[in-house]
């Protein structure tokens, strides 16, 4: 499937920048799949205003491919979101399906996604560590010959790997390429994907995402100036595929509307500035950054819990839970900034988001 090939409404989405939530992983206490309660995380985005979903990405779990939950997981977020009417009614969405794995693995996923009706892959190259620049431009090209890809800088933290803006210059080359995500949580390899993008004039076609969720305002509001030639070209980060937007996702999409708001008036309201500091701050609870992001995903999932959405916080991965002093955390968090939070949205609805 070739970018060209994608409707033209889920495209236009895409660029115009949304929030898409990395979707998180509802688990019963034998840490089997909870399908109702996954069935209504989807949802709970759909009607918070989400623009599409990623799942299959590291915030539902890597593990899901050992536990062979992949294509389950896949089909059931697929199947949810062309069964839901969400509040205000039916609107184009773009599912991303996260890849990964060598090459093999990763074609073989991008052929899953497909069947099942996703969009693009977002495509992981943490199974590439030690691999030179050729083989992974190599790796790229054959996942990006089955479907439209979704380029991914994931943290070192988390099991990402360095890349030079030589790589993501070459990455932009690959046509069927029309995003990146961009997560390294670092200023300077943020900077090296957007000048890669510019440095190939790709600018046009891929739009970029933030995945930073320590530093999502400015990400969103700043411009980023790369001199091509003989002239500067200015480009934007339009929406962001962010683990910190699976929870509190309605407040994610009114964040969203304001800072495009913002942009397109020229002009930026201080309080609005002043949010980039509280939205980290929250960050910094949910994803555990004072354990080295060890309960990054079991902190999303007690937001959940609270919220009445999941009945617990399970992984896959038993030894995967709250760090210690992370609840408390989040309890400060909650406390010192409640605009960000949407508990009574949740409350609102969550009854009909579980309905069988």
């Amino acid at each position: 499937m070739h970018r060209t090939d994608l409707p033209a409404d889920v495209l236009a989405v895409i660029r115009r920048g949304a929030v898409i939530p990395a979707h998180l992983l509802a688990l019963d206490a034998h840490r089997q799949l909870d399908r109702r309660r996954q069935r209504a995380l989807s949802r709970y985005y759909l009607d918070a205003g989400a623009g599409g979903l990623a799942v299959g990405v590291h915030s539902t779990q890597f593990a899901i491919r050992e536990h062979g939950l992949y294509p389950t997981v896949l089909a059931l977020a697929m199947q949810t979101a062309r069964e839901w009417t969400p509040l205000g009614g039916r609107r184009p969405l773009a599912m991303i399906a996260g890849l990964a794995g060598r090459t093999a693995q990763a074609v073989a996923e991008a052929e899953t996604a497909r069947c099942a009706g996703y969009h693009a892959g977002l495509l992981s190259l943490a199974a590439m560590k030690g691999a030179d620049e050729d083989a992974l431009i190599a790796h790229c090209e054959a996942v990006a010959a089955v479907m439209p890809l979704v380029g991914f800088y994931l943290q070192p933290a988390v099991g990402g790997i360095e890349l030079p803006v030589r790589f993501w210059r070459r990455f932009a080359a690959i046509d069927n390429v029309i995003a990146i995500k961009m997560a390294p949580f670092n200023r300077y390899r943020t900077l090296d994907v957007i000048r890669g993008v510019v440095e190939a004039g790709a600018e046009e076609r891929i739009t970029l995402y933030t995945g930073n969720d320590d530093h999502i305002v400015l990400d969103l509001l700043a411009p980023f100036v790369v001199r091509r030639g003989q002239h500067d070209v200015k480009v934007h980060i339009q929406g962001g595929l962010l683990g910190h937007w699976s929870v509190w996702t309605q407040r994610a999409v009114e964040l969203l509307a304001r800072l495009h708001a913002a942009r397109g008036a020229g002009s930026v309201d201080p309080a609005l500035l002043a949010l980039d500091s509280k939205v980290t701050d929250c960050n910094a609870a949910l994803f555990d950054v004072a354990h080295g992001f060890a309960g990054c995903i079991a902190g999303c999932h007690e937001v959940l819990r609270r919220q009445g959405l999941l009945e617990g916080i399970w992984c896959l991965d038993p030894a995967e839970g709250l760090s210690p002093g992370q609840a408390e955390e989040l309890d400060r968090v909650r406390a010192a900034h409640p605009e960000l939070t949407d508990d009574a949205f949740v409350a609102e609805h969550r009854a009909r988001w579980l309905h069988e």
